[in-house]
């Protein structure tokens, strides 16, 4: 697989109904080094965040017994209840998911929190909104800090953290080793950035990298963010693979896809780990000729 990079698997590229064991044992067997939980918008995957030792204890029992960690969570909730909500039941809601996320991660030996850039989603933005979203971030960090809980920040779909430099403003308010930067490349290319540059900017912060395709934002078209099949979208991988490892990148990648079912889903898996293979081989290959 990638050379000296753990590799792992969106959860939602296998379908809900599926068990862990299936979705654990099933990545293992196609090659993957671990998954990531999604926390979602839906009240089913938002209990999780209130599940009891036993229940956390089950789903250890399975990671060990399958031999397939899970490493990192998409806290992708706050879309739903965000920090910078004008209804303070709301806003409420955002921060005790995030210190039940925290919790949860800590007790489930998971790595990283992947935070959704959104002071608001469903509701105007605003000063007030922008506001009370950092005052929510900065102390998320205070909170992750006392758990010893990385949180890293996604590059978004909305304009408000569609840049690495946007979200190094942030880095610099809240100041925090426990804050930090995960991009999905995909969402980075669709807003039309310099890639390899944004890329440059960021990669003192980076811990983990979203692999994704998407269809690029234009003055006509807002976009398409999710379930673009690899190779078929707007994404350089090689010229962002490339990049990554010029600039010394040692963390993980994870591939971010969605099941479908109309498709045979582990087929559709086994051909992404295949594209994502050769498009870094070919990265490496390119970077090896810069250098000689």
């Amino acid at each position: 697989m990638l050379e000296k990079h753990f590799l792992g698997l969106y959860e939602k590229a296998f379908p809900l109904e599926w068990s862990w064991e299936q979705r654990l044992s099933i990545a293992k067997e196609i090659g993957f080094d671990y998954m990531e939980i999604s926390i979602d918008e839906s009240d089913e995957r938002i209990e999780r965040l209130y599940w009891s030792e036993d229940q956390i204890v089950d789903l250890l029992n399975l990671c060990k017994k399958t031999a397939m960690p899970i490493r990192s969570m998409c806290l992708s909730t706050h879309r739903r209840f965000p920090f910078g909500s004008a209804n303070v039941h709301i806003k409420n809601k955002a921060y005790e998911l995030m210190e039940k996320a925290i919790l949860f991660a800590e007790s489930m030996g998971i790595h990283v929190i992947q935070l959704a850039g959104y002071d608001v989603y469903y509701e105007p933005s605003t000063d007030d909104s922008k506001m009370a979203f950092l005052e929510g971030m900065k102390w998320a960090a205070e909170k992750a800090e006392q758990h010893q809980v990385m949180l890293a920040m996604e590059i978004m779909d909305t304009s408000l953290m569609n840049s690495i430099s946007k979200y190094l403003l942030y880095e610099a308010e809240i100041n925090s080793p426990w804050f930090k930067l995960y991009p999905d490349i995909g969402n980075l290319t669709a807003w039309g950035n310099d890639v390899e540059n944004e890329l440059e900017k960021g990669i003192s912060s980076i811990v983990a990298v979203h692999l994704k395709d998407t269809l690029a934002v234009t003055e006509n078209f807002p976009g398409k963010f999710n379930n673009i099949p690899f190779g078929t979208g707007c994404v350089d991988f090689i010229k962002c693979l490339r990049k990554l490892e010029q600039l010394g990148y040692k963390g993980p990648y994870l591939i971010e896809m969605w099941s479908n079912p109309e498709q045979d889903n582990i087929q559709v898996v086994k051909d992404a780990l295949n594209f994502i293979q050769v498009q870094y081989d070919c990265a490496i290959s390119n970077l090896n000729k810069l250098t000689l």
